[in-house]
């Protein structure tokens, strides 16, 4: 890829501004937490953290999913947290 490429990708990348909040919550809390930053809007990416802070999984979500596509990354997340006590919630969001 030549330099005029790349000097085209970047003004993209640049605008792009995106809000990583990471948030310490409890097996108990998680998909509550989960479920009002989806309905605050805008989440792009949500990372599941043990309390060492290696990330256990990531989960993208489309602009605007709701209901029954989210069903199966609640399921998902709802496993991760019967299997960690604490976590951390990294929620990436388009600013």
């Amino acid at each position: 890829m030549g330099t005029a490429e790349k000097k085209n990708e970047s003004p993209l990348q640049e605008n792009a501004k995106v809000v990583v909040q990471d948030i310490k919550v409890a097996a108990d809390d998680v998909l509550k937490t989960v479920k009002e930053a989806i309905r605050e809007g805008n989440v792009r990416r949500i990372t599941v953290k043990d309390r060492d802070g290696k990330v256990v999984a990531t989960f993208p979500l489309a602009v605007g999913v709701v209901g029954v596509v989210l069903a199966p990354v609640l399921a998902a997340i709802g496993a991760l947290t019967a299997i960690l006590t604490d976590c951390t919630l990294s929620i990436e969001k388009g600013a």
